[in-house]
């Protein structure tokens, strides 16, 4: 059974509601899953982990939240990452995405199988959106 970790931030509960869709999608293709809040994850998870997804909003000037979730992807090296499936996924309030863009060329640089640009949506994710996430963790799951 492959193992999964899904980590996220989350100020209003966007980004949190799009992590539980991950998890739900990972789970349903037979998939071992770990949800964890940032403030609880720590990079051996990830090390030990088949498949990623980190989740985060964009924040102030679309950068990734700057207290607990940037210093814990700054944390996180190839060692971690290479050539491991990853998604990316968050909400934003303004902007064009360009945080979600940065986010998955820095972690494309850390050698990830990065899926995709990245799953976005404006404020509370629709039905739509939801249905992405799903299938995310449904790939991340594969």
């Amino acid at each position: 059974m492959k193992k999964v970790l899904v980590v996220y931030w989350s100020g209003t509960g966007n980004t949190e509601t799009m992590a539980k869709q991950v998890v739900k999608g990972a789970e349903d293709a037979g998939a071992e899953v770990t949800l964890k809040t940032v403030s609880e994850a720590a990079a051996d998870m990830v090390r030990e982990a088949a498949a990623i997804a980190f989740g985060c909003p964009a924040m102030g000037a679309e950068v990734l939240e700057e207290g607990e979730m940037e210093p814990f992807i700054a944390g996180l090296s190839r060692a971690e990452l290479g050539g491991k499936p990853l998604g990316l996924f968050g909400s934003y309030d303004w902007g064009d995405g360009q945080w979600m863009r940065d986010w998955a060329d820095r972690m494309k640089a850390l050698e990830a199988a990065v899926d995709g640009e990245g799953l976005i949506t404006q404020l509370i994710p629709s039905a739509e959106v939801l249905e992405q996430c799903h299938e995310l963790g449904k790939r991340l799951a594969g």
